[in-house]
């Protein structure tokens, strides 16, 4: 807007109109001074620029779309610091670009200040410890293309090596999302497949692929299907079906018999929302809980050894003490 666009809502005195105009244009001054020294942000624009002589032309003022009056307090400096030490190495160039910004404008609201915080010093409490098996690394290019792709809701070309085989195999994929469990990150997506009125069908084309595994990725210049953004193929759906892990049914029905004091902290952290445990005697208690029979689950049986044993299902008793069995002959000698 020109000045004398913004005069329409500003001034009312048509006799003192010059004056009032001259104000207006001392404090849209004022108002960029403001911006710069306690915002650190060119917000208020002017074209032709501030500083520039603006004799015999008539000049524009606009709000920088982006800009926003963030209180800048203790809160928002930690938030944007953990948001950076945990999440961005994950996330697209572009929104990563945005954290940096963001702490750079944080930055010179003196930090020093922040740190010497309470909640500021609250960081020397903390520390992540890692997991037994290290994270694998990712390749930038391969995660930088999987972004762009999941951004634009466009395909995807991949060498994906399997661990059974020697060399890689290219593949298109409808790429859907990425999914975290533990330290490992996966790429969630359709194989190309024609759309169908039967979700059952089209989640038969369903894969999850290992990021690390993935030795190239290409974004193909053509849009995934409609379909795959049903909302009946959502993340969540996906997850609730049992399609986000290995998973060899979606939901059973768990009975164990679990030492007394390894039991302790399935009180703390319960299996599912509907476990129940029941005390059997001074040594042992029953714990029964709906779950995925997820491979992680498999796994997590396994590690408990002597602390627990399945009772029900029998097929999961069985697998778990095929595996123990299979442990014990590796120690055999």
């Amino acid at each position: 807007m020109s000045l004398t666009e913004i005069m329409v809502g500003y001034g009312d005195d048509s006799d003192n109109f010059a004056n009032e105009r001259k104000n207006l244009e001392n404090d849209l001054i004022g108002l960029n001074q403001i911006f710069n020294d306690i915002f650190y942000s060119y917000a208020l624009v002017r074209v032709p620029a501030w500083g520039q002589n603006i004799s015999g032309q008539t000049a524009l003022f606009y709000i920088e779309p982006s800009f926003s009056i963030d209180i800048i307090n203790e809160q928002t400096v930690f938030f944007w610091e953990m948001l950076d030490k945990y999440t961005a190495n994950y996330l697209p160039v572009s929104f990563k670009q945005n954290i940096t910004d963001k702490l750079n404008q944080l930055g010179r609201h003196n930090k020093n200040n922040f740190h010497k915080s309470k909640l500021g010093q609250w960081q020397d409490y903390l520390i992540t410890l890692p997991s037994i098996v290290q994270a694998p690394t990712l390749n930038n290019d391969v995660i930088a293309s999987i972004h762009q792709a999941l951004l634009n809701r466009l395909q995807l070309k991949i060498s994906y090596q399997n661990k059974w085989n020697d060399s890689p195999a290219e593949r298109v994929i409808y790429p859907k999302g990425l999914i975290f469990i533990d330290n490992m990150v996966y790429l969630t997506g359709f194989n190309p497949t024609d759309d169908h009125i039967d979700d059952e069908v089209l989640l038969k084309a369903h894969r999850n692929f290992a990021v690390n595994r993935i030795t190239e990725a290409v974004v193909i210049n053509k849009p995934v299907p409609d379909w795959v953004g049903r909302n009946s193929l959502s993340l969540k759906y996906l997850c609730e079906r049992g399609k986000l892990e290995p998973t060899d049914s979606v939901q059973i029905k768990l009975v164990l018999r679990v030492q007394k004091y390894a039991c302790q902290h399935l009180y703390e952290r319960p299996l599912s929302q509907d476990q129940q445990i029941t005390i059997i005697d001074d040594t042992w208690n029953q714990v029964s809980a709906t779950v995925a029979n997820t491979q992680r689950l498999q796994d997590w049986l396994v590690s408990m050894s002597q602390l627990a044993v399945v009772v029900e299902p029998s097929e999961l008793k069985t697998v778990i003490l095929e595996r123990l069995h299979s442990a014990l002959e590796l120690y055999g000698d």
